[in-house]
């Protein structure tokens, strides 16, 4: 994956983030109620909606099964059937295992006090957290400035022009690190807002006639032509 255009990027951004805003509003995401639930969440949403998430999550809550101390003490089949609705429950349970094993020897408070390279390096390191994972929970639940892309952004920015090629996470997570203030809420509420217009407006088939970024994209522009 590369960069097609790399002149005035941090003008670019900022000026497309005013735009997505003003577009969708402030959406204050994670919703949760705790760092544990942050990263809980991370880690169960890989390839899942976040409706499926929201069962399991209540379901641990509902079997008094949600702290670390409480998920490391029941058995793995107990975890599996209540981990049922976020979808490869079995694996995802062996994920969720392992990093309540990792923060019961290493809080999560203990970890958040590093920067964020060893952070990152720290989670990378924990069965099943990916660098998306490990981003979420470093921005949402440390609340450390580090961007976080996905499939989202791959789309959003290859059908606006912006980058070419097969999606690299890393590539495409320095568009926004090398371009953008490293400031939380800003790197917080812009990752939403892509989010939002990627359910919404530039699905997998995009519903591009009530798109209003039409005059900037080279997807629509070759589209209509």
């Amino acid at each position: 994956m590369q960069i097609v255009c790399e002149e005035n990027l941090d003008k670019r951004l900022l000026e497309l983030y005013k735009q997505l805003r003003s577009e969708h509003g402030n959406l204050r995401w994670w919703p949760a109620d705790s760092p544990f639930e942050v990263a809980l969440g991370a880690i169960l949403t890989q390839a899942t909606a976040w409706r499926n998430v929201e069962k399991a999550i209540d379901n641990l809550k509902a079997a008094d099964a949600f702290t670390p101390e409480q998920i490391h003490a029941i058995s793995q089949d107990e975890l599996e059937k209540l981990l049922h609705p976020s979808g490869y429950f079995r694996m995802k349970a062996k994920k969720v295992r392992a990093f309540v094993e990792h923060i019961i020897e290493r809080p999560m408070a203990v970890m958040f006090k590093l920067d964020v390279p060893d952070l990152r390096k720290e989670l990378l390191s924990i069965y099943g957290v990916g660098p998306e994972t490990a981003d979420s929970i470093i921005l949402y639940a440390a609340e450390k400035p580090s961007f976080v892309v996905d499939t989202y952004t791959y789309r959003l920015f290859s059908r606006l022009g912006w980058v070419a090629g097969n999606f690299h996470y890393e590539r495409l997570r320095a568009l926004f690190m090398d371009n953008l203030p490293h400031d939380v809420n800003l790197f917080n509420e812009y990752h939403a807002l892509i989010v939002r217009h990627g359910a919404r407006v530039c699905k997998k088939t995009p519903n591009c006639e009530s798109c209003f970024l039409q005059s900037q994209c080279d997807f629509f522009q070759v589209g209509s032509g």
